[in-house]
C-alpha cells in the first residue's frame, strides 16, 4: 500500500457508529419502560423455562450470521506459525477471565465502594465475568482487516477459539461466579451454551457447508453472506431496546453506574490487548499475526455474554446491564487500539 493511499476501513457506517446506536437504543428502551410500561409487561410474559422467547429469537439472529463466517476446515492449519495461536489461547483463556474478575472486583468493591451498593456490585461483577470469559468471535474479522492482519490466520484463530468456548466457557464462568458468591446451577449454564453457542454454531456450519457445495465460495462470500450484514447488529439493537425497557428503573435510579461499570471494562480491554500484542513482539511474530492476536482477546463475544446473562438472571437483572455496557464501550475502545496497532507496525519485522 502506498503511503498516501487511503486505507479501506472495512467497517460500515452502521458498525462504525455502533456506540451511538446503542446509546439511542438505551434511551428508547428507557422511554418505553417509563411511558409505555404495558410493552415490557407483555414481553415479560413471553417466556419458556425462564428464557425470554423474543430475546432468544433476537439473539439467534445476532449469532447465527457470525457463525456462518467461521471456516472450521481452517483448524487443520493450526501448526502453521503456532506461536501466534498459543498467544491467543493463553491470553483468552488463562489470563483474560481472571484479570477481568480481579480488575472488576477491585473497582466495584474497593475503589467504587461508596458509589455502588454491595448487592449491585455483586451483579455487576457477574456481568463482567461473563464478558471476560467470552473472547471475540465475530468483530475480530473487522479489527483484523483494519490492521491489515493475515485473514487466513485470523480465521484459524477464530475457529479454534469457538471450539474452546464449547468446553472452557462453562467451567470458567462457574468457577468465577462461585468466587463472587453468585450460585448458578451447572445445567443452566450448559443450557445457555447449547442455546446460544452450539445451536447457532451448528446451524452456521451446516448452512456454510451447504451453500459452498451448491453455490460455490464466490456466491457464498459475495452474495449470500452480505444479505445478513445488518442482521447481527439489528438483532443486537432490538435486544437492547427490550432489555432497557426492563432496565429503565435501575438506570434512572443509578445513572452514574453506567460510567462506573465502563471503567474496569475499558482497562481490561487495553490490558489484554497489550499482553498479547507485546508477547507477539517479543516472539518476533509479524505484525499481521500480532495485531489480530491482540484484537481477539481485547474484544468480547458480547452477544454470548448478553445472552447468557439474560438466560441466567433475566432481562431485568443488573447483570444483563453490565454486559450491555460492554457493548457500549467496545467499538470506540477497539477503534483506538486499531489506530495504535497501525501506528506501531515498525515494531515488527515482516
Amino acid at each position: 500500500m502506498k503511503e498516501n493511499e487511503p486505507i479501506d476501513t472495512g467497517i460500515g457506517f452502521f458498525e462504525k457508529y455502533l456506540t451511538v446506536w446503542v446509546i439511542l437504543c438505551m434511551i428508547g428502551g428507557i422511554l418505553i419502560g417509563r411511558f409505555l410500561p404495558a410493552i415490557p409487561e407483555f414481553l415479560g410474559k413471553l417466556e419458556y423455562a425462564n428464557v425470554s422467547i423474543p430475546v432468544a429469537v433476537l439473539i439467534w439472529l445476532m449469532i447465527y450470521p457470525m457463525m456462518m463466517k467461521v471456516d472450521f476446515k481452517s483448524v487443520k492449519h493450526v501448526r502453521d506459525n503456532p506461536q501466534g495461536l498459543f498467544i491467543t489461547w493463553i491470553s483468552n483463556w488463562l489470563i483474560k477471565p481472571f484479570t477481568m474478575f480481579g480488575i472488576a472486583w477491585l473497582f466495584f468493591y474497593v475503589i467504587f465502594k461508596n458509589l455502588i451498593p454491595p448487592e449491585l456490585a455483586k451483579d455487576y461483577l457477574a456481568g463482567a465475568v461473563l464478558l471476560g470469559a467470552a473472547p471475540c468471535t465475530a468483530m475480530v474479522f473487522v479489527w483484523s482487516h483494519l490492521t491489515r492482519g493475515n485473514p487466513a490466520y485470523t480465521v484459524v484463530q477464530v475457529a479454534t477459539n469457538d471450539l474452546i468456548i464449547l468446553f472452557a466457557f462453562v467451567p470458567i464462568v462457574k468457577f468465577l461466579l462461585g468466587i463472587s458468591n453468585v450460585h448458578v446451577p451447572w445445567d443452566t449454564l450448559f443450557l445457555s451454551v447449547v442455546l446460544f453457542v452450539v445451536i447457532p454454531l451448528t446451524g452456521g456450519a451446516l448452512t456454510r457447508g451447504h451453500m459452498l457445495k451448491t453455490k460455490g465460495k464466490e456466491y457464498f462470500e459475495n452474495v449470500f453472506l452480505p444479505k445478513f450484514s445488518k442482521t447481527t447488529i439489528s438483532g443486537l439493537l432490538l435486544t437492547l431496546v427490550i432489555i432497557f425497557s426492563f432496565q429503565g428503573k435501575v438506570i434512572l435510579e443509578n445513572p452514574l453506574h453506567i460510567a462506573l461499570i465502563a471503567v474496569p471494562l475499558i482497562i481490561q480491554t487495553v490490558l489484554i490487548f497489550f499482553i498479547a500484542y507485546l508477547a507477539a513482539r517479543a516472539l518476533k511474530l509479524p505484525h499481521n499475526v500480532a495485531a489480530p492476536a491482540g484484537m481477539i482477546g481485547a474484544s468480547n463475544f458480547f452477544e454470548l455474554a448478553v445472552a447468557v446473562a439474560i438466560a441466567l438472571f433475566g432481562t431485568t437483572s443488573p447483570v444483563a446491564l453490565a454486559t450491555i455496557v460492554g457493548v457500549l464501550v467496545e467499538v470506540p475502545v477497539m477503534l483506538a487500539l486499531v489506530a495504535f496497532a497501525n501506528r506501531t507496525t515498525g515494531w515488527f519485522k515482516e
